[in-house]
């Protein structure tokens, strides 16, 4: 097994990261089974942000599900 030295950048990134969890955090599985109700409000101007919160925060802190939104925000937006 290699080690390899982090860079700082890469250590800044962690220390974000853990002091910016919640204790009320939820994980992909729960983002997912809330997102299409996020992506509506986003659609129908409403602040989607405040009123979902924690899938907010999700979304700000797990590329994969923000890469989930976008898609399915684009699609419905696509078809509007």
């Amino acid at each position: 097994m290699m080690n390899r030295k982090l860079e700082p950048t890469e250590v800044k990134k962690w220390v974000r990261e853990v002091l910016s969890t919640r204790p009320d955090e939820i994980d992909c599985d729960e983002c997912m089974e809330q997102l299409d109700r996020f992506v509506e409000m986003t659609i129908s101007g409403r602040n989607a942000a405040e009123a979902m919160p924690l899938v907010h925060h999700h979304m700000e802190h797990c590329g994969c599900c923000h890469e989930e939104f976008e898609a399915l925000l684009a699609v419905l937006r696509a078809l509007d």
